[in-house]
Order: structure tokens, then sequence, then C-alpha cells
């Protein structure tokens, strides 16, 4: 059986993911802080038919996440794919322009994006190694490719997310172990700012799968309308 570890699992691309996986015969492992909402996706994905477990741990604390996959791996017996895509909130995220930006506001995007991606890819990539196989997804918006001024530091971080992976895919070629780099160009779900571009989780999903399946040379997809 193989299995999925999603950190960041939110309630709309994280669970569209796991339904893309779990539909494929995949065991999901979700990986958030927030155990009450990890306990309700669950629910909702055993309900239809996956199989999925609950692994609390905040990407911030680096040792937490790094077991969190373990117990994950013990639980299923490996981790197949490993998906990062945390999700900051407004209450612990300050968005600044790059003249507005301080090094404190950009330190926390990179502790969040960059510093939990390696963490919980060096908790998973030597058994991947080990076996031959396996897929390393990250993503972040299209800021990380086209910046916007008014989340600046978020954009920074974000971009350095996107050089580490797309660094790491060129290291893995040829092991067998694929590195991708997910770039989300629409707002998921609602339209945040007025005019831009809006698309369902269940329509991004399928990037992933397909990185995992069909698309195992490529070092980054775009999603865009």
């Amino acid at each position: 059986m193989n299995s999925i570890a999603i950190v960041g699992a939110g309630p709309q691309l994280g669970l569209a993911i796991a339904r893309t996986f779990g539909s494929q015969g995949f065991d999901v492992a979700l990986i958030s802080r927030n155990r009450t909402k990890l306990d309700e996706l669950v629910r909702t994905l055993t309900a239809e038919g996956v199989t999925a477990a609950a692994f609390p741990a905040d990407v911030l604390d680096r040792d937490a996440l790094a077991q969190a996959l373990k117990d994950a791996a013990a639980r299923f017996g490996g981790i197949d794919v490993l998906e990062y895509s945390p999700v900051g909130t407004m209450a612990s995220t300050v968005l600044t322009t790059p003249v507005e930006t301080e090094p404190a506001h950009v330190q926390h995007e990179i502790e969040f994006q960059l510093y939990g991606a390696i963490a919980a890819t060096n908790a998973v990539l030597p058994a991947m190694r080990e076996a031959g196989a396996g897929t390393l997804l990250y993503t972040t918006g299209a800021g990380s490719i086209d910046p916007v001024p008014q989340v600046g530091n978020v954009n920074a971080a974000a971009a350095a997310l996107r050089n580490w992976a797309l660094n790491l895919h060129k290291e893995l070629d040829g092991t067998g172990v694929q590195a991708a780099h997910v770039g989300i160009d629409v707002s998921i779900g609602m339209s945040v700012v007025p005019g831009f571009p809006t698309a369902r989780p269940e329509e991004i999903s399928p990037v992933y799968w397909d990185l995992h399946t069909t698309q195992r040379d490529r070092a980054e997809l775009v999603f865009s309308r």
C-alpha cells in the first residue's frame, strides 16, 4: 500500500490532494498543528473510504514535525509522497512590502516555509533514496516566481523554498526520487483580490498526481487561469 504525507493539511487544497491520492488507493497522513481540524478531515476522508490518520505537529517545531512524519511512516509502512504546503493565518502572518520589510518579517516566513520544508524532507528522504523511489512536492503561491509588492516578505520566503526545491530536483536526478515545485497562480475557492482568477481545489489537486506519475521529469508546474 502506498501513502502520502500532507504537511499543512488545510480544509481546501490539502483535503483535495488527499482525496485525489486516496481515490488511487493511497493511505493519507495529515500533519498540521490543529488536532481538532485534523480529526475533522480524517472523519471526512474515512467516510469517503480513504484510510487516513492525523499526526499533529507545528512546522515551526522541527523536531515535532520530524517525529510526526516518522510516526506516519511507522503507521503506514513508509511515506511514498511528501506534499508540503503550510498555510499561515492572518494572526501569525504580518504582510509587508519590500520597503516596509524588516529582517524579522522575513525570518518568520523563512522558518515557516523553507526551514519546515527542509526538516520534513530530511525526515523522509533517506528512506526514499534507499528505496530508489519517492516524490517530494512543495507548494507556494505564484508570487515565488512573479512577486507582488503587497506581500513582499512572504514572496521572499516562498522564492527561497522554490529555489531550494528546484535545486533538490537537480540533485536527485537519476535517483528515482522526484522533487518538484507547484506554483498556485489563483485564489483557491474564493476570490481574495478583486479580479484575480479563482479555482476550486479539486481542479488543482490533479497537478500533484501528474507530477507523481506521468510528469516525473518536471521540476515545476504552475497552475493558472
